[in-house]
């Protein structure tokens, strides 16, 4: 008899473990309130070249990611115009691109002229600014835009996001890249070129507090092209995904501020997940303790990544929210 009452006993302990511990590793990779099984779940988050802002940010946005449950991986990408391809074609599930290049896709003109119309990207949340940072140095002698005319002038990869900007710019001011001696060159590449004395000029679309520009400003005295006046009235007439905006004086240490444009970063997501997960991802995200890990990645981050700045960049688009992400902001009251 004592071994029977031994053996219920060691029987109602084992059951009694297993309901309080037992099933405690899946129900952490379950979200809650949505059928999602975080652990069967893999996100590649897309970012850019490591020496951009991209790449900080999107390894914090993956480190979320991961914090959560899911498997994930941050990869460095040429940036916008790989992403929105890698996107399409099922290269990742989440990637980084400025708004412009999305909308051009979609909308099938700029760049994306005579291409079939990118009408499966989704997006899923606004990020920050990327600021038009027409950068070259005092000895150049180069401080408005027309002062480039015959100069070394670095615009950015062929067909990059940067290099569409560049392209835009110089339309603005009633220029061509004919009128320049354009060499298609990362920012990277450029800043590089102008430390050695081979380019003059280099356009940088990124968030403020590059760290490339930075580094320029130890060996050189920095000087930023402005953008402003008719030219910046003509640029966001035609081309209303920028807006104006302000370089501070104290972001690189330059004797004053300088307004050029911006135009809105934007993180695209697949197509192919599904609702639920795009809503828990952004359930984690916007999270406090997620807000905290990619506000620690960069500056900029952490001064404008947040639910107010969620649409920025997409409402009254034409880019579509993925139907995961218009339902959290639905329910959330962000979107009628």
């Amino acid at each position: 008899m004592k071994k029977i009452l031994a053996l219920m006993m060691m029987i109602v302990m084992a059951l009694t473990v297993a309901a309080c511990g037992g099933g405690d590793k899946k129900a952490d990779n379950k979200a809650a309130g949505a059928k999602v099984d975080r652990s069967k779940e893999f996100i590649t988050v897309l970012t850019g070249p490591t020496s951009g802002i991209y790449f900080p940010i999107g390894g914090a946005f993956s480190k979320v990611v991961g914090e959560m449950g899911y498997k994930t991986s941050a990869t460095a990408t040429g940036a916008t115009a790989e992403n929105i391809n890698a996107i399409l074609t099922g290269k990742g599930e989440m990637a980084i691109a400025m708004s412009d290049s999305v909308i051009q896709a979609v909308e099938g003109f700029g760049a994306y002229q005579g291409k079939p119309k990118a009408t499966d990207l989704r997006a899923m949340m606004g990020l920050w600014p990327n600021v038009c940072q027409i950068v070259t140095t005092k000895d150049s002698g180069i401080t408005k835009f027309e002062d480039m005319k015959g100069k070394r002038v670095g615009v950015g990869a062929p067909n990059s996001g940067v290099e569409l900007n560049a392209r835009m710019m110089f339309e603005a001011h009633g220029m061509t890249y004919k009128d320049a001696k354009v060499d298609y060159l990362s920012y990277g590449e450029a800043i590089d070129q102008i430390k050695n004395g081979q380019c003059d000029v280099a356009f940088v679309t990124s968030g403020l507090g590059n760290a490339t520009i930075k580094e320029l400003g130890t060996s050189k005295e920095i000087v930023f092209v402005p953008v402003e006046g008719e030219a910046l009235k003509k640029l966001i007439a035609k081309y209303p995904f920028y807006v104006e905006w302000k370089i501070p004086k104290e972001t690189y240490g330059t004797k004053a501020d300088t307004t050029t444009a911006a135009v809105m970063n934007i993180m695209l997501v697949s197509k192919n997940l599904s609702d639920d997960v795009v809503y828990d991802l952004l359930t984690g995200i916007y999270d406090p303790k997620g807000l905290e890990t990619i506000g620690a990645s960069h500056a900029t981050a952490k001064r404008e990544i947040k639910p107010e700045t969620a649409l920025r960049g997409i409402q009254g688009t034409s880019v579509k929210l993925h139907p995961g992400a218009e339902k959290y902001y639905k329910e959330k009251g962000m979107l009628k």
